[in-house]
């Protein structure tokens, strides 16, 4: 990127808010902050930030919930990453669930949050000039050109968030054959969130891709292995 990364940090913690303001501006970051997710909102209203550190943990509507309703608008592919107090692996679950992009637990090392930040933002990246080798996959009514990473249908372009559409790209590079939970991870830089949050995110992008998630025509579970990507008409 030529310009500083803008990152949005919102936390109900006034002197966290100000630590991460300082530390991400000395590594190289445009920073706002907001202590609330109403506070949030107003500020997506007048910025356009490349990435959301959020805390899952605030009063009135929490991370968990402020992540979804992103989804659902038009903040579907702003890359999210919770920070919560609660790690045990179910909250990871719900995080990923909800739609985030990464997860991490307080406390935590800000050096960590930084790579983490740096990852998702590069997995976001525009991505290179187009692959003419790279030949689009069909998928049903659904076409994934895996040079641009972009998901059209019918009415136009499918919205995925930056998890859903590392996970398809890192499928459709291989189409037919199966991919293991630990190569999806490394795609995903999700190397240590555990196979449950891998099956979420597959859970997620079937939803978008899948006329019956209960008996998936394209993506499908390898009993034992990992997953494939069956394209198809």
């Amino acid at each position: 990127m030529n310009e500083e990364p803008h990152i949005l940090v919102v936390d109900d913690d006034a002197r966290l808010r100000a630590l991460l303001s300082r530390y991400l501006g000395e590594r190289g970051f445009r920073v706002t902050t907001a202590g609330n997710a109403a506070e949030a909102r107003a500020q997506l209203r007048s910025v356009s930030p490349d990435l959301m550190v959020l805390d899952v943990m605030m009063p009135g509507e929490n991370g968990l919930d402020l992540t979804a309703a992103l989804r659902a608008e038009r903040h579907a592919d702003l890359p999210v990453l919770l920070l919560t107090a609660r790690g045990a692996p179910e909250d990871r679950i719900a995080g990923f669930e909800a739609g985030a992009d990464d997860y991490l637990g307080k406390p935590f090392e800000p050096l960590e949050l930084v790579l983490r930040i740096r990852a998702m933002l590069r997995r976001a990246a525009p991505p290179a000039p187009p692959d003419p080798a790279a030949t689009p996959i069909r998928l049903g009514p659904l076409i994934f050109d895996p040079a641009r990473i972009e998901l059209r249908g019918p009415g136009g372009m499918v919205r995925l968030t930056g998890g859903e559409a590392a996970l398809l790209a890192a499928l459709a590079r291989l189409p037919n054959e199966v991919l293991s939970r630990e190569a999806i991870a490394a795609a995903l830089g999700m190397d240590d969130s555990g196979e449950r949050a891998i099956d979420v995110q597959v859970t997620r992008l079937r939803r978008k891709i899948e006329p019956d998630q209960r008996e998936p025509r394209f993506l499908h579970t390898v009993r034992g292995r990992g997953y494939m990507l069956k394209p198809g008409a």
